[in-house]
C-alpha cells in the first residue's frame, strides 16, 4: 500500500469516528503510521485532505447514480433504488453531507471541483422519462424538477442537520441508524403514493 492510500484509508477511519471537526491531522497521521510533515508533504490542509476523500468516496457513488438514472426502469423503481442506494451511501460515509453542505456555502472553488466529477450523476435522462410518464397518466401532473428536489432533500436533510434530528428526537446514534434504513423505504413509499395516478 502507497504512503497516500495508507492516508486514505487512516483519514476515513479518522473523519468517520470524529467527523471533519474533530478530527485532527495528528491523529490522521498517528493512524496512517507517519508524522504530520509527510501528511502536510501530500495535503496541506484537513479540508484539502477532506476534499480528496470526498471526491474519492463520490466517485464510487456517481456511477451508481447514473445506472439507475438510466435504466429502463419505471420511474417508481428508479425511486426505490435511488433513495436505497443513498442512504447506503451515507450510512457508509455518514461525515459527508454535513461537510458539503458546509463546502457549498462557503467555498466556491470545491462546488466547481463537485459539479465537475467524471461520471457526476446526470438526470436529464430521467427527467424526460418523468415528463413521458406524466404523459401516459401514470404519474400526476408534476414539475420533473420539483419531483428530483423532493427525492434530494427528503434523503439529504437527515444525514446533514443530524446533531438537530438525534437531539430532536432524542435518539442515540443506533436509534438514528435504524430510523434511516426504515426511510430507504419510508421516503420511496411516500413520494410513489404522492405522485402515482390512481386513476390509471
Amino acid at each position: 500500500m502507497s504512503t497516500e492510500e495508507k492516508i486514505f484509508e487512516a483519514a476515513f477511519k479518522v473523519f468517520q469516528r470524529k467527523g471533519f471537526s474533530g478530527a485532527r491531522m495528528q491523529e490522521i497521521a498517528d493512524e496512517a503510521e507517519i508524522n504530520k510533515a509527510m501528511l502536510h508533504y501530500f495535503f496541506r490542509s484537513k479540508e484539502k485532505l477532506f476534499e480528496a476523500v470526498f471526491l474519492n468516496a463520490f466517485g464510487k457513488l456517481a456511477p451508481q447514480v447514473n445506472i439507475i438514472f438510466n435504466s429502463e426502469d419505471s420511474v417508481f423503481a428508479k425511486i426505490e433504488k435511488f433513495t436505497q442506494s443513498y442512504i447506503n451511501f451515507v450510512l457508509e460515509y455518514p461525515f459527508l453531507p454535513q461537510f458539503i453542505v458546509q463546502e457549498m456555502n462557503n467555498n466556491s472553488e470545491f462546488v466547481s471541483k463537485f459539479l465537475n466529477v467524471e461520471n457526476r450523476p446526470n438526470p436529464i435522462k430521467l427527467i424526460a422519462q418523468i415528463e413521458k410518464e406524466i404523459e401516459l397518466g401514470i404519474i400526476k401532473p408534476i414539475n420533473p424538477k420539483q419531483l428530483l428536489l423532493d427525492i434530494f432533500s427528503m434523503t439529504i436533510f437527515s444525514f446533514a442537520a443530524q446533531g438537530l434530528v438525534k437531539g430532536m428526537l432524542q435518539l442515540t446514534e443506533e436509534d438514528f441508524k435504524y430510523l434511516m434504513i426504515e426511510r430507504k423505504k419510508h421516503i420511496s413509499n411516500q413520494i410513489i403514493m404522492a405522485i402515482k395516478n390512481d386513476e390509471v
